[in-house]
């Protein structure tokens, strides 16, 4: 498994020595945002190849949702992922993390009713990575489908709840995202969760209980490296935090170096 990260406000703003300095850091591989890698992709494209450190995947940077209310929207959604993942294929990236939408609607904050019924919900998402599917194929890439928690998406909560969508669609190239945020806050067992669904899983997002970097609060990252081993994962663990403590840099590196630790004591 690889230790890849987003981009943070320390990070060097020039692509070339962001990915030097990513490195720096203890990581393998950068997670880009899919705006950026589009309007910068001559910039990236070089800054790959000359430092040889990989843009691994893309999050984010598109218009709208692919389960969007507004049709338009998720027509706007399609369309922009369909481009990054055109882009990603030619820097040598694997996939872009999807979710169904993120802070459009809860069904655990007021008005909790929301306009679309879960049936409706459902045939809009098919719709949509029926869509992002094809092109995924054509470009030998992924969608990595993530679960939201119930406070932040109303339709896709919990890795078993997305993977039932990507076995009614039939998609050859749609896999989820397990998130250890989301996990933390959905998953009745974690490690149940992965294994019951890991033939699915093709991205890993990991932040601590309270949202700041890996090591800074209680969530138990032994046992989902555990049994993301168990299931035979080999893909990327990307670190979605934020950063607490007076020397961020410092503090990061000593993060990634804690997951690099408990890595190794699963992979021995």
């Amino acid at each position: 498994m690889k230790v890849i990260t987003q981009d943070k406000d320390f990070f060097p703003s020039q692509m070339e020595e962001k990915l030097q300095f990513i490195r720096s850091l203890g990581f393998d591989g950068y997670e880009i945002d899919g705006k950026v890698l589009l309007e910068r992709f001559a910039e990236v494209s070089e800054a790959v190849r000359s430092t040889g450190f990989p843009v691994t995947s893309a999050c984010g940077g598109y218009r709208g949702w692919i389960g969007d209310f507004s049709r338009e929207k998720r027509e706007q959604a399609t369309e922009d992922i369909g481009e990054i993942l055109k882009a990603l294929s030619k820097v040598g990236g694997k996939g872009i993390v999807v979710p169904a939408a993120w802070g459009m609607f809860s069904k655990r904050l007021p008005p909790m009713v929301p306009p679309r019924s879960d049936s409706e919900d459902t045939a809009v998402l098919l719709e949509s990575l029926g869509s992002l599917n094809k092109i995924a194929a054509e470009t030998d890439t992924f969608i990595y489908l993530e679960p939201l928690n119930r406070y932040e998406d109303h339709m896709l909560n919990t890795l078993q709840s997305a993977a039932k969508v990507i076995e009614m669609g039939r998609f050859s190239n749609v896999r989820l995202t397990a998130d250890a945020f989301h996990m933390n806050i959905e998953e009745a067992d974690i490690r149940q969760a992965v294994i019951e669904n890991g033939r699915y899983i093709g991205h890993v997002h990991i932040a601590d209980s309270n949202r700041y970097q890996p090591g800074q609060a209680h969530l138990d990252f032994k046992t989902l490296f555990s049994a993301l081993s168990e299931i035979g994962y080999s893909g990327d663990i990307v670190f979605e935090c934020r950063v607490i403590g007076d020397d961020p840099v410092k503090g990061y590196g000593e993060s990634c170096a804690f997951i690099r630790d408990l890595l190794r004591s699963i992979e021995r």
